[in-house]
């Protein structure tokens, strides 16, 4: 992983090879603190390291302190337009600003909102989009191009070095995988701000996992990347876990219960979907890196199974029972999911 700039977010920390944090958004109405509250405890049990949300109005800077009472994760305020809302975020406590300097109105508001992140000892994310690139690059690039991504990044940097600041988090995101990853990817080569992953606009269920998946695992896979959010359409707890999945996937993460499970095909003569579905529901709040293996059949089965922690390979109304290897008792099919959750439970123990 490229070493990248150290930077402090509340109580946590990205770049310098710290390992990369998920982060994801709020989607509830922003004044709406009590239920902000109960989703942000709720995300941070799930393993969302980062939680931002977005201050529109002085209405919700206002219910900022109260959300940073009651939580534990760094909260971090999307700000878009009115630079006075970014001060008033800042001044009532949150961690970390996201913003773009193209649509804060100008370099004296830009060195306004600087002026209160010194005060305050925060750091700003700048977001770089290919939906809000600037005119004059647009009608350089012709579209929104990976050169062109990284020359707005460039701009909006400059803004806030001309101010003598430089505790930066970057983000440069298209709603294009191939221009997110070649953006980063030339950006990287260049500076040594961490950066925020994400495909932006990803779209919903699977097609959004899939795209994030490739964009965000491309980037990673190489050392680009200190941060990362999978932006779904739909619930900000869907995001987490995709982004937990990712970074297993690829080794940055060793926790929670991780179940290799095979295809199916005729071969098969139990329901394995149903048994994965159950165990990953009933241990998605589980820390303790586990691997359980559920196989069909007894072709790849037996030695999947003995490879995991534990794990079945499934017969006709029976299946065996590996544990580290060892082959430990034969079960009935309608008990694998509870027998097995039975188990993690006397391991976590």
């Amino acid at each position: 992983m490229k070493k990248t700039n150290v930077v402090k977010i509340g109580n946590k920390v990205i770049g310098g090879g710290n390992p990369v944090l998920i982060q994801s958004m709020l989607k509830l109405p922003p004044t709406d603190y009590k239920s902000i509250i109960k989703e942000i405890n709720d995300l941070e049990m799930l393993g969302c390291d980062i939680i931002r949300g977005t201050i529109p109005n002085m209405e919700a800077a206002e219910v900022i302190p109260e959300i940073i009472k009651n939580t534990n994760i760094p909260f971090v305020a999307d700000i878009h337009f009115d630079y006075k809302v970014a001060i008033a975020a800042i001044k009532n406590g949150v961690h970390k600003v996201r913003i773009n300097p193209g649509n804060i109105g100008g370099k004296e508001k830009v060195r306004e909102v600087v002026k209160c992140l010194k005060d305050y000892d925060i750091p700003v994310r700048i977001g770089v989009n290919s939906g809000s690139l600037e005119k004059d690059l647009l009608e350089k690039y012709k579209h929104p191009t990976a050169e062109a991504l990284v020359e707005s990044a460039y701009r909006s940097i400059s803004y806030f070095n001309e101010f003598d600041y430089d505790n930066i988090v970057l983000s440069i995101k298209s709603s294009d995988v191939t221009t997110t990853i070649d953006a980063n990817r030339l950006f990287s080569e260049k500076y040594n701000y961490p950066l925020h992953l994400g495909v932006t606009e990803a779209g919903a269920e699977l097609t959004g996992i899939v795209r994030s998946s490739v964009g965000l695992g491309t980037l990673l896979k190489e050392g680009i990347g200190d941060t990362i959010r999978v932006s779904l359409t739909g619930k900000s707890s869907d995001e987490v876990i995709v982004g937990k999945e990712i970074l297993t996937s690829l080794g940055l993460m060793e926790e929670g219960v991780r179940i290799v499970s095979c295809p199916t095909c005729g071969r098969c003569k139990t329901d394995t979907l149903s048994i994965v579905k159950e165990i990953k529901k009933k241990t998605m709040y589980i820390k303790k890196p586990i691997t359980v293996a559920v196989m069909g059949c007894a072709v790849n089965g037996p030695g999947e199974a003995k490879e995991a922690d534990m794990g079945v390979a499934c017969g006709n109304g029976n299946a065996v029972f590996f544990e580290k290897g060892k082959q430990i008792t034969s079960i009935k099919t309608n008990e694998i999911a509870s027998f097995i959750l039975e188990r993690i439970e006397e391991r976590i123990k």
